[in-house]
């Protein structure tokens, strides 16, 4: 069976989620910041009535945070049943992939990423980092 992930671009790398987790992509909306939250979480956004926690993915990955400047995309993804803003630079397509391409990260990749991939898709032009959506939603 096929594995169809959602995907994003974050620093010219491509990365994918389960597509199941994944409730919508939408651009930046207004939010509000968190006095005291570590560098990682963005601030709250009001999502059609729900208070959702946006956290910068660029921070969680040992990145320089997103500027107040920046127009990061907001991939809201599913964690424990509640819904979880990952800040990203930019939303892709969904992709189905064969798991025969599926293998363990590699070892050059770099230590803040070691924890948050669970292995890589070998893509015909690039490789696709499979992300621990649970993890790399932990603040």
């Amino acid at each position: 069976m096929r594995h169809q992930l959602a995907t994003f671009k974050l620093d010219d790398r491509l990365y994918g989620v389960d597509v199941a987790r994944v409730q919508e992509a939408l651009k930046i909306q207004a939010h509000t910041p968190v006095p005291h939250a570590p560098r990682t979480v963005a601030g709250l956004v009001n999502l059609r009535g729900q208070v959702v926690l946006m956290v910068d993915l660029r921070a969680r990955l040992g990145r320089e945070p997103y500027g107040p400047d920046d127009e990061p995309m907001m991939m809201v993804v599913n964690i424990d049943g509640e819904p979880i803003s990952l800040l990203v630079d930019a939303v892709g397509d969904v992709l189905e992939l064969d798991p025969d391409t599926f293998g363990p990260p590699p070892p050059t990749l770099e230590e803040s990423l070691q924890e948050l991939v669970t292995g890589v898709y070998s893509m015909e032009d690039e490789l696709l980092l499979s992300l621990d959506v649970d993890l790399a939603a932990q603040v």
